[in-house]
């Protein structure tokens, strides 16, 4: 099972904002940010659930190539939310909310890529 996992970004602040508004959708929110003092880089902030920060944004040369982050939800509507956010705070189409039935007959997915180009995802599984 995996614990956490995350991105690295060019424009820490920017990438910051947009992944607090982008998944504010689906239920996460930046719980804890640590300074260059802990980490010893600039800007670490963890998005998470239910006080538990498992998506990290950090600061620094970002991934390259880009990485792919999907976020299980739990309905469709919560992917096209993800979706209408993600755009709304600039992120790029990268495939509209809609049926994936190459994947499954269920998967219900929207691609977005954030500042730095990689490709983050909201699926629902459920019919």
């Amino acid at each position: 099972m995996i614990d956490h996992t995350g991105v690295a970004v060019g424009d820490y602040q920017k990438s910051k904002k947009f992944y607090a508004d982008a998944l504010a959708a689906i239920g996460y929110q930046l719980i804890v940010e640590f300074p260059a003092s802990v980490t010893g880089t600039e800007g670490v902030a963890g998005f998470g659930e239910g006080g538990k920060p498992d998506f990290w944004v950090v600061s620094g040369t970002p991934n390259k190539p880009p990485v792919h982050v999907a976020f299980r939800v739990g309905s469709r509507t919560m992917v096209d939310a993800f979706y209408k956010a993600a755009i709304a705070a600039g992120g790029t189409d990268n495939g509209q909310p809609g049926l994936r039935p190459h994947y499954h007959p269920n998967y219900y997915g929207a691609f977005v890529r954030d500042p730095d180009g990689h490709n983050i995802e909201a699926v629902c599984h459920e019919a």
